[in-house]
């Protein structure tokens, strides 16, 4: 399974951006879930479980989207 970064930011294939807090497990059924908070609008914090996080896009469902990954993790120029 790919990596999840926490304090990192990605980018939804929808095209969304958001910072991945951190990764934690659940006490009811040991699993792990990434907590992230939408970067736009209300700045929103969401939970999803990391198998699905770090999910490929389904291109039979969404065949005209580039990206791979539902989530890939961008890196800002710091000029």
């Amino acid at each position: 399974m790919r990596e999840i970064k926490k304090n990192t930011i990605y980018r939804h294939f929808k095209g969304n951006f958001y910072l991945v807090i951190d990764v934690a497990t659940s006490s009811e059924d040991n699993k792990e879930y990434v907590i992230y908070r939408a970067l736009y609008d209300d700045n929103k914090l969401w939970i999803r479980p990391l198998d699905m996080f770090s999910s490929e896009v389904d291109h039979k469902k969404y065949p005209n989207i580039a990206q791979k990954y539902r989530f890939e993790q961008i890196t800002i120029d710091k000029r």
